[in-house]
């Protein structure tokens, strides 16, 4: 249970980084998701550009059987090599965005 623990505190710190670095315009919301209980984060915009409504998942992760899946990206930050420079080994961070076939692959864990 520490390992998971320090596993949220990476979380949190990663997507608390990101949501500074936004610069949304006023009427958009970077908004910072934290479910501790089901062990899912997210990093959205939510607002209005003119007419146009935003929602966008930037980054979207995951706990589950006491990995980091990482569900979405999109940004240019390499998520999984922030998580190892914070002591997360490779083996618990499943790269949830690629299909199951190619996660063998990747030098990361499979799930």
């Amino acid at each position: 249970m520490e390992r998971v623990e320090h596993y949220r505190q990476c979380i949190r710190k990663l997507l608390t980084q990101q949501a500074t670095l936004e610069k949304p315009n006023p009427d958009v919301e970077c908004q910072l998701v934290f479910d501790w209980e089901h062990d899912h984060y997210q990093l959205l915009d939510v607002g209005w550009e003119g007419l146009k409504r935003i929602y966008n998942c930037f980054i979207h992760l995951d706990i589950k059987d006491s990995k980091i899946w990482i569900q979405r990206n999109m940004t240019e930050v390499d998520i999984a090599r922030e998580f190892v420079e914070m002591g997360v080994s490779e083996e618990d961070i499943v790269l949830g965005l690629h299909p199951p076939y190619k996660r063998p692959h990747t030098g990361f864990g499979v799930a």
